[in-house]
C-alpha cells in the first residue's frame, strides 16, 4: 500500500524536498525557446508601437509651437494648422498603439498557453513518491498562485513594459534633437533611478522567491491539516496544528510586509529623482531661452518631453516590482517544465517476451529508511489473471503502480512485452474522478476518436449502460462537478468503462471496487470481470472473492512474496492465505485487505 505522511508529522515539513526552481539564465532560455514560433507576430507587435510611440511624440513640438504664436503676438488663425496636427495625431496615435498592444497581448497569451501546457504534461509525469517529497503545497501553489502571477505580467505588465521603454528611448532621442543640453540635464535623473532599480532588484528577487515558497508551505500546510482533520482531532492534535499552520501563515505575512516596505521606498526615491530632472530642464531652458540659443516653444516642448517621462518611466521601474514577482513564479514553472527525463516517469522497459509483465528483484522506498517492497519478483503471463492479495501495508498498491508504470521502483526492473497496443497498461484505482463534461465527452478521454455506438458497447459490457441511457439527456448529461452526480458505484463503472474503450493488453485494477459498499460490490465484481475479459490483468484484491476468481493469487507480506498460487492451492497450505481465507468466510462482512 502506498504510504503517506501522517496527519500527526507536521506535513508542511522543512525538510521538504521542494519541487526544482530554474536559475535566472534557464529561465530567460526557456522565455526565448517559448516565444520563437511566434517570432513574426513579435516584430509585427513591436514595429507598431514603435510608429504609435514615434507619432506621439509629436505632441510636445506642436505644443511648443502654439506657444511660440501666442508669445509672437501672431493671428489666432495661426493655431489652426498646429491644433489640427494634435488631432490627428492623437487618432492616429490611438489606432497604432491598440494594434501594436494587441498583437504583444496575443503574443503573451501564446506563450502563457505554451508555458501551461508544457508545465501540466511534466507534472503529468512526475513519479508520485517525487510529489510526496515536495509536498502537494509546493506543485498547487505554482498551478495556481504563480501561473496567475506570469499571467497577470503577460495581460498587464508586459504590453505596457514594452510601450513604456519605447517612449523613454525615442522621448529622450527627441530632447536630444531639440537641444543636446536638454537631454544631458534630463540624464540627472538617470544615477539616481539605476541607483533605485539597483537597490529594489538586488532585495525583491530574494523577497519574491521567499514569498513564493512561504506561500507554497503555508498551502501544504492547511492542505495536510484539513485533509487529515479527522486523525488530527482524534489525537488531539488541534492546538499543535492550529500552531504550525499559524507559523506557516506569520512568515507569509512578515514576506508580503517586507515586500510592501520595500515598494514605498522604492517611489520615495523614484520621486527624488524626478525633481532633480525636471528642474535641471527647466533651469537649463531658463538660460538658454535668456541667451537666445532657444525659443519659448522649444524650451516647454522639453519640459512637457520630461514630464511625459514621469509616466513611463515610474511604469518601467514600477512594473520592475510586477517583474520581479512574475519572474519569480516563471523560474518556479521553469523549473518543474525543464526537469530531466530521469526526474519523471519513464515508459516501461519494453521486451519482446511470451510474458505479458515481468518484475525482477524490484525494491521501492518511498524514503530514506521508508522501504515498502523488498526485491520482489514476478511474471504474468500473457492473458493470466493474478490477484495481489495482503493485510494494510504489505505493499499491494506500491507494487500495483509499479506494474502501471505510475512510478518507478528504487531497484530492479518492470519489463512489459512489446506490442501494438498504446497504451499498454491501464491502471483504475478506488480513487476515480469523474471530469466535468458530458458522460460521452468524460468516456472519450480514455479514445477520443471512438463513435457513439463504441460508447454504448463499452457501457454494456461493464453493465452500465441501462443506468447511462436512463439519464435525463443520456450520453449528452453533463456529469463531474456542478453535473449530474455519479454515486462511487457508478463512477467506477465509468472508469471500467473506460478501460474497455482504452482496450489495452495489461490492466492494474487497485481495490477498484472498494467505494461500492457491500450493496454494490458485486455488481462492479461483474463489471471489473467482463472489462478484464481477454485481457493480462493484475489485481488488488478488496474482498477475497476477487482472489476466488482469479488464476493464481500473490501473497504479500510486509512487502516480500510469501505465498503464490491457486485458491484451492493456497487454502490448504496452511499459510497466510489460509489463515486470511477462514476470518474471511467466518464474518458476513470481508474485512478491508
Amino acid at each position: 500500500m502506498t504510504t503517506t505522511p501522517s496527519a500527526t508529522s507536521g506535513i508542511a515539513d522543512d525538510s521538504a524536498e521542494l519541487l526544482p526552481i530554474a536559475t535566472g539564465a534557464r529561465t530567460r532560455a526557456a522565455l526565448r525557446t517559448l516565444i520563437r514560433p511566434d517570432r513574426g507576430r513579435a516584430v509585427l507587435g513591436l514595429g507598431v508601437l514603435v510608429g504609435a510611440t514615434a507619432v506621439g511624440l509629436l505632441v510636445q513640438p506642436l505644443l511648443g509651437r502654439i506657444v511660440d504664436i501666442v508669445a509672437d503676438g501672431r493671428p489666432a488663425d495661426a493655431l489652426t494648422l498646429p491644433v489640427v496636427l494634435l488631432l490627428v495625431v492623437a487618432v492616429v496615435q490611438g489606432v497604432t498603439t491598440t494594434l501594436g498592444l494587441t498583437q504583444v497581448a496575443r503574443l503573451g497569451e501564446t506563450v502563457l498557453a505554451r508555458l501551461r501546457e508544457q508545465f501540466i504534461e511534466r507534472a503529468l509525469q512526475l513519479p508520485a513518491d517525487r510529489l510526496e517529497r515536495a509536498g502537494a503545497g509546493d506543485l498547487t501553489a505554482r498551478i495556481t498562485g504563480d501561473v496567475a502571477r506570469v499571467a497577470e505580467a503577460v495581460r498587464s505588465a508586459l504590453p505596457e513594459m514594452a510601450r513604456s521603454v519605447l517612449a523613454i528611448v525615442l522621448t529622450l532621442g527627441a530632447m536630444a534633437l531639440l537641444d543636446v543640453r536638454f537631454l544631458l540635464a534630463a540624464l540627472l535623473a538617470v544615477p539616481v533611478q539605476a541607483l533605485t532599480a539597483r537597490w529594489y532588484v538586488r532585495r525583491a528577487v530574494t523577497v519574491y522567491a521567499d514569498q513564493r515558497v512561504a506561500n507554497g508551505a503555508q498551502q501544504q500546510q492547511l492542505l495536510e491539516t484539513i485533509g487529515g482533520a479527522v486523525t488530527v482531532r482524534g489525537h488531539r492534535l488541534e492546538e499543535q496544528h492550529t500552531e504550525k499552520s499559524a507559523a506557516r501563515s506569520r512568515r507569509a505575512v512578515e514576506l508580503t510586509m517586507r515586500s510592501v516596505h520595500l515598494v514605498l521606498g522604492f517611489y520615495a526615491r523614484l520621486h527624488i529623482a524626478e525633481y532633480i530632472g525636471l528642474a535641471a530642464v527647466l533651469v537649463t531652458g531658463f538660460f538658454l531661452v535668456r541667451d537666445g540659443s532657444v525659443s519659448i516653444g522649444t524650451a516647454t516642448a522639453a519640459a512637457l518631453y520630461f514630464h511625459s517621462l514621469f509616466g513611463p518611466v515610474n511604469a518601467a521601474l514600477v512594473l520592475l516590482d510586477d517583474a520581479q514577482s512574475a519572474a519569480a513564479g516563471l523560474a518556479r514553472l521553469v523549473g518543474v517544465t525543464d526537469l530531466k527525463e530521469s526526474a519523471v516517469r519513464l515508459p516501461h522497459q519494453r521486451t519482446p517476451s511470451a510474458a505479458a509483465v515481468t518484475v525482477d528483484a524490484v525494491s521501492h522506498a518511498y524514503g530514506p529508511g521508508r522501504t515498502v517492497l523488498h526485491e520482489v519478483s514476478l511474471t504474468l503471463r500473457a492473458g493470466e489473471h493474478v490477484a495481489l492479495v495482503g493485510t494494510s501495508g504489505a505493499g499491494k498498491s506500491t507494487l500495483a503502480r509499479l506494474v502501471a508504470g505510475v512510478q518507478q521502483p528504487t531497484g530492479g526492473t518492470v519489463s512489459v512485452a512489446e506490442g501494438k497496443t498504446v497504451p499498454s497498461v491501464v491502471l483504475v484505482t478506488q480513487e476515480v474522478h469523474v471530469f466535468t463534461g458530458t458522460l460521452a465527452e468524460d468516456l472519450r478521454l480514455a479514445r477520443p476518436d471512438a463513435t457513439d455506438s463504441d460508447l454504448r458497447t463499452a457501457l454494456a459490457t461493464v453493465h452500465a449502460l441501462e443506468w447511462a441511457e436512463a439519464l435525463p439527456e443520456g450520453l449528452a448529461t453533463v456529469v463531474g462537478e456542478g453535473g449530474h452526480r455519479l454515486d462511487p458505484a457508478r463512477a467506477q463503472q465509468l472508469a471500467l468503462a473506460r478501460l474497455v474503450l482504452a482496450d489495452p493488453p495489461v490492466a492494474v485494477l487497485d481495490e477498484a471496487t472498494a467505494e461500492a459498499g457491500s450493496a454494490g460490490a458485486r455488481t462492479l465484481e461483474r463489471s471489473a470481470e467482463a472489462a478484464l475479459a481477454g485481457r493480462t490483468a493484475l489485481v488488488v484484491a478488496h474482498r477475497l472473492t476477487q482472489a476466488v476468481a482469479a488464476d493464481r493469487i500473490v501473497v504479500l507480506e510486509a512487502g516480500r512474496v510469501v505465498e503464490s498460487g491457486t485458491h484451492d492451492e493456497l487454502r490448504t497450505a496452511d499459510g497466510p492465505y489460509a489463515a486470511l481465507w477462514h476470518a474471511w468466510s467466518g464474518s458476513r462482512a470481508a474485512p478491508h485487505l
